[in-house]
């Protein structure tokens, strides 16, 4: 498994939806390969603006996610940019500096050679033990508390439980603009129980929301073309996780509504 920072700045020249969808220049591409883990990560305050959709306002980390697909050409760049749809995204509950506790020493590991430029770089790669040094001071204890293979769920956990363990599993490609027509269409309220992230978390949170595939991917038989009106729909992460609870079986909308009304 890789590492890397990512940086999100409060004023930006794409239109990013933290946790959703993630911009970059073509250099960074090989460090957000399907497979990477991603922390994301703020600068200091510029525009006080902003203060309230920060954790704080000196340069912190404030959440973890993961990256599942090919990053995609950014059509509308003249620079051959690209983005990746982002998904598992957990906030942290508080700002994680990026220096040490008392100290002056950073967490990440700055090369000699890069003292007087390193911080320049949106997208950073990081090793395991700065990525564990970063969620320890997080708190979260649970790394990955929705890592979705495929259209199921699996649990890992950072205490130490045994020996190493292999898992090879189907990753199935998915269009982040089909994604976004679905909000566009079907509004960022789960469609069965009614919650709002935005709602719930202020702006911190609005806007984010699952995309649940009405007709699971993984049966799809190969590619094929999908409808954000018809084969999509909104689904907040507990009813989402609820829907793909059982293997080999998904839940219906209708089933799943008949749960919790």
């Amino acid at each position: 498994m890789t590492y890397t920072v990512i940086t999100e700045n409060d004023v930006s020249q794409w239109s990013d939806k933290t946790g959703a969808e993630y911009h970059f220049p073509k250099r960074y591409a090989k460090f957000l390969t399907p497979g990477t883990t991603v922390v994301y990560y703020k600068g200091k305050l510029k525009d006080k603006a902003f203060r309230d959709q920060r954790l704080s306002d000196e340069p912190h980390y404030f959440g973890v996610a993961t990256i599942e697909q090919e990053p995609y050409q950014d059509e509308e760049s003249e620079k051959g940019d690209l983005y990746v749809a982002i998904e598992n995204f957990t906030p942290f509950a508080q700002a994680v500096p990026n220096k040490l506790p008392g100290t002056d020493d950073y967490i990440e590991t700055i090369p000699e050679t890069r003292q007087s430029n390193y911080w320049r770089d949106g997208v950073r790669p990081i090793d395991k033990a700065t990525f564990e040094q970063i969620i320890a001071l997080a708190g979260v204890d649970q790394l990955m508390n929705a890592r979705q293979l495929g259209d199921e769920y699996a649990f890992t956990s950072l205490g130490e439980e045994g020996g190493k363990k292999k898992v090879y599993s189907t990753r199935y490609e998915r269009d982040p603009k089909l994604r976004k027509q679905a909000i566009a269409i079907h509004g960022d309220s789960c469609k069965a129980c009614g919650f709002n992230f935005g709602k719930a978390y202020g702006e911190y949170g609005a806007g984010f929301i699952h995309v649940h595939h009405i007709v699971p991917v993984s049966e799809f038989g190969g590619r094929q073309a999908v409808n954000p009106e018809t084969d999509l729909i909104p689904l907040c992460a507990n009813c989402h996780a609820i829907v793909h609870r059982k293997p080999g079986y998904t839940l219906s909308i209708r089933e799943l509504i008949s749960f919790i009304r």
